[in-house]
């Protein structure tokens, strides 16, 4: 990894305008601001680039080798397109090369980004020693204090392992993606968790030829999904991978090179061998040492803040996984932005996040994106007789067609009397694009009308999107 040059502690200013802990999305887009608007910010960070978790072992790793799993299953799918010949043959340590390079790429782009900022980039850690003062100690061991004005709290989150014997045997995804990961591929790996990581993760794997089984506590995968979307998914993941629903995994055990995991399920005491286990039950906040100086409000070790991203301490933003809202880098980096708006207009509330028009997505096959209400929670909110949804199947798409991918749907939730768009559901190809316009629609409140006159390009599966909200604005 090309690292970003340290600035001398002893060069460094005694009081900053803002001290930004951490250079993941939650701290880098609003440290660049606010540096371009002319503040004195220093940004420190123990990884020494850009980018945090979601570069070093997260979204961008595991969307590099995801797609390397799309053209696997796509190549055995030639004949559908008049092809033949062999599929492709996976090579794991090419797989993870590849890995590794796009990782490489990115860092050595914001290696470039950062000596062009103005920003000053410390490698280390940063410890809150003071209301107003933090602790920085770079990677090569010296120490220094200095003051802030402003503190962008963006340490970040880190993978959580049930609290059970054992636990510490299973994989993370930090594991896996991590820059230079060199584990072998599993040959039957049991993915304790049904969130979207662990059936992201199942998903790719299985595509690479790996046996699949997922331990989920509750009855169905994805919870908190609308139903429709989480069912879909199950449905469609199940043909390729055993997943187990109302499973309490109780131990992980290691028996020569293969694993047991240990499950109640139905009153039954079970049991799975693998050769690996991986361990995706949800992620934590990581917080510097000695944040309790700063008197934040915490819910459930979260920083509380409001939409301004700014916590109970008036000198104090948090944005991204640290206040636990929307653990998303996309997500991260516009609360990133909020934050650096409002530090840049003395605190002043000139910019708000807008956490109900944050799409969220799932790179599985087939994938899943959603944002805003699904129809249950607009009822809840709104009242039933209020609530209206629309619907295009995917069976009636050109381009689903031409995929032979017609498994798949988006659903509209609208205001019954209004037509505003309250949120919206795709399961099936493309997903992941799909949800981009809209999240626009979304945070700008447009209505059935105004979606279903946006033109659409033909043959794309955006067309379905306008024919949806048709169906109230003919």
């Amino acid at each position: 990894m090309q690292t970003i040059p340290s600035v001398a502690l002893d060069e460094l200013p005694d009081v900053l305008d803002v001290v930004v802990l951490g250079a993941g999305g939650a701290g880098y887009p609003g440290a660049l601001f606010l540096a371009r608007a002319g503040k004195l910010v220093l940004m420190i960070d123990p990884i020494g680039n850009m980018g945090g978790n979601c570069l070093a072992e997260g979204c961008v790793p595991s969307k590099a080798v995801r797609e390397a799993a799309l053209l696997k299953r796509a190549s055995e799918r030639w004949s559908h397109f008049g092809l033949q010949g062999a599929g492709a043959e996976v090579d794991w340590s090419a797989v993870l090369a590849h890995k590794d390079r796009v990782q490489e790429i990115r860092y050595a782009q914001h290696r470039q980004e950062i000596l062009s900022s103005g920003v000053l980039f410390v490698q280390g850690q940063g410890a809150i020693s003071a209301p107003t003062r933090v602790r920085v100690t770079a990677a090569d061991g010296s120490v220094r204090e200095v003051g802030f004005r402003h503190l962008m709290l963006a340490t970040g989150s880190q993978p959580v392992r049930l609290p059970i014997p054992g636990a510490e045997l299973a994989l993370t995804s930090r594991d896996l993606f991590r820059l230079g990961a060199n584990m072998a591929q599993p040959e039957h790996l049991v993915v304790v968790g049904g969130g979207y990581i662990g059936v992201e993760t199942a998903s790719m794997l299985q595509a690479f030829g790996s046996n699949i089984t997922i331990l989920e506590f509750s009855r169905r995968v994805l919870v908190g999904f609308d139903e429709q979307l989480a069912g879909f998914l199950q449905q469609q993941l199940a043909q390729r991978v055993r997943i187990e629903v109302s499973a309490q995994v109780s131990r992980i055990e290691r028996f020569g090179r293969s694993m047991k995991v240990y499950y109640r399920q139905q009153g039954k005491e079970l049991e799975i061998e693998g050769d690996a286990v991986l361990m995706a039950t949800g992620r934590a906040p990581v917080l510097p040492d000695g944040v309790e100086r700063l008197g934040l409000t915490l819910e459930r070790g979260y920083v509380s803040v409001d939409d301004t991203i700014r916590s109970s301490n008036p000198q104090v933003w948090a944005p991204g996984d640290v206040n636990g809202r929307s653990m998303l880098f996309h997500s991260a980096v516009r609360q990133s932005v909020v934050a650096a708006h409002n530090i840049v207009a003395g605190g002043l509330p000139v910019d708000r996040m807008n956490f109900a028009a944050v799409p969220m997505t799932v790179f599985t096959e087939p994938e899943l994106a959603h944002i805003g209400l699904d129809v249950e929670r607009a009822q809840a909110m709104y009242g039933a007789e209020n609530v209206t949804h629309t619907h295009y199947d995917y069976q009636e798409d050109s381009r689903a067609q031409i995929y032979g991918e017609t498994n798949g749907f988006i659903k509209l939730v609208f205001h019954r009397h209004s037509t505003k768009l309250l949120g919206a559901q795709i399961a099936g190809m493309d997903a992941a694009h799909l949800i981009a316009p809209l999240a626009q629609a979304l945070s700008q409140g447009l209505d059935a009308e105004a979606i279903a006159k946006t033109v659409f390009p033909h043959p794309m599966i955006s067309e379905g999107i306008a024919k949806a909200a048709r169906a109230l604005w003919p």
